[in-house]
């Protein structure tokens, strides 16, 4: 049965997306997305629900309001549960409304998703409160779009001792404060104004109503911006806590798979960093390949995995055939932190860790104790190299290389996302050929990208696509390797 959703997705940072809206958007079989939605929000959708961009940029609208409208009413006849995804809150000067009516004028199913509105996150982010106790008791919301044609009552909103909030206003920034200012507001009144809040790009003037204009222009702020007068204003120095973060400013993109994304993205995010994620591999599960091995797992004197990926498949398909680990006599060699920690929480402890992240290495380690006759699987990736089998059979060894899964190309479901991204980090040579199907090389090649290690880099120097290889391989050294890089370019 068709539905229609009306979901607010908050001011930008995918984490102050509500549980409810995700759930909504799991729901959906078509979406219709703004410009200001955050760049991950998209990803939470199903792989075969259809997207529509309805961008609104100054001068220049993707759909009208009208033509939203319609495209709502037409999806949902079709018999589509119908996701309309909105930055900030629906209802917060969202135009929600007007698409709500022309729902119910067609009797067509609806529910509405408040998101977290700007108004009150943004100022947040910036370290100004809404309020405050012996500040401001109340604040006021007001939409700065195109103020001069609004019957605004200047002389009231003037004489209001609260926080004065004008969104979208930046266009009209003269006017409002010109308005406040000839109606008895003191030219002396703290104004800040807020550009991209909660993102990398946040960007923060603080003046009065006297000289922030002059002052937004020096520093080329640009819509979409908060403007924010009163005295709470004044506090927005001790109450900062994001602009302080070590990666305040930089939007990374992580191109890992969904799963392996996690971790990469929240320790970024963690740091301060927007992060984007377009995940360029998929993971075609191909375990069944094992089956013909089955009756061999008591025999293996060593299991070599050198992915998270594959470990969590490897033993996925020993739950699935219901066979007991017990079998496994064999001792486990992984490379990366990374796949030791994936090892261990399957209650596992590996007995060789390489030291550093590339098959060279883990080589080196198995060469001081794999003996001649002994038997070795390998489950992996059907993209990964043949050097670890092929130098282990030097040794004498008997080796079964199995292709467990086949990582296959992902896709990007915002297409402004791309836009945004400063630093594009690699952590396979597969992820770069990927990721210039879905980009193209010359984009990339207007990003600075970061290789986790020697094998990504060449594969990118292939494709003439300059890079910074990370001095420590693995997530931790990939972390590190971008506070440098963010801490040397902010010393400038």
């Amino acid at each position: 049965m068709s539905k229609v959703y009306i979901i607010g997705a908050g001011p930008g940072d995918e984490e102050l997306l509500t549980l409810k809206a995700i759930k909504s958007m799991e729901k959906c079989t078509a979406v219709l997305y703004d410009r200001l939605v955050g760049n991950n929000i998209l990803n939470y959708l199903r792989e075969d629900c259809k997207i529509f961009y309805c961008g609104k940029e100054p001068g220049c609208h993707y759909k009208s309001q009208d033509e939203i409208n319609s495209m709502l009413v037409k999806l949902a006849k079709e018999g589509h549960i119908v996701g309309r995804v909105k930055g900030g809150d629906p209802y917060v000067f969202g135009r929600g409304g007007e698409e709500v009516l022309s729902l119910v004028e067609e009797g067509i199913d609806f529910e509405v998703i408040p998101g977290v509105t700007s108004a009150i996150s943004v100022m947040s982010y910036a370290g100004i409160p809404t309020t405050h106790r012996g500040i401001s008791q109340s604040f006021h919301v007001i939409t700065g779009m195109s103020g001069s044609a609004l019957k605004v009552n200047w002389e009231g909103v003037s004489k209001l001792e609260g926080t004065l909030i004008f969104l979208m206003g930046l266009e009209n920034i003269e006017y409002i404060c010109s308005s406040l200012v000839s109606q008895g507001k003191d030219m002396d009144t703290p104004c800040g104004v807020i550009m991209r809040g909660t993102t990398s790009k946040q960007r923060k003037v603080v003046g009065t109503l006297e000289n922030i204009c002059e002052r937004v222009e020096d520093a080329g702020l640009k819509s979409p911006c908060i403007i924010v007068v009163g005295n709470v204003v004044t506090l927005n120095d001790k109450l900062n806590w994001f602009e302080g973060k070590p990666l305040f400013g930089l939007n990374v993109c992580v191109t890992r798979s969904k799963e392996q994304a996690r971790s990469l993205k929240y320790n970024l995010k963690e740091l301060g960093a927007e992060v984007t994620e377009i995940n360029a591999i998929k993971i075609k599960d191909t375990a069944l390949n094992l089956e013909e091995y089955e009756n061999k797992f008591s025999k293996y004197d060593f299991i070599v995995l050198t992915s998270v990926n594959a470990v969590n498949i490897f033993f996925d398909y020993l739950r699935k055939r219901e066979i007991d680990l017990r079998v496994l006599k064999g001792r486990f060699a992984v490379i990366g932190e990374a796949t030791a920690g994936a090892l261990k929480d399957k209650g596992i402890k590996p007995f060789i860790i390489a030291k550093e992240f590339v098959s060279e290495s883990l080589v080196e380690s198995m060469k001081l104790v794999v003996k001649e006759g002994d038997k070795i699987l390998v489950p992996c990736s059907k993209e990964s190299r043949l050097y670890i089998g092929e130098e282990l059979k030097k040794l004498g060894a008997q080796v079964d290389r199995v292709e467990i899964y086949e990582p296959i190309c992902g896709d990007i479901k915002n297409v402004n996302a791309f836009n945004e991204v400063d630093i594009v980090t690699f952590t396979s040579p597969s992820i770069v050929r990927n990721m210039i199907k879905l980009v193209g090389a010359e984009e990339l090649k207007k990003k600075l990208c970061v290789a986790i290690g020697p094998i990504t880099f060449k594969e990118l120097e292939n494709n003439g696509i300059s890079a910074v290889q990370c001095k420590k391989y693995g997530e931790d050294g990939l972390i590190s390797e971008l506070l440098t890089i963010w801490r040397n370019k902010n010393a400038l």
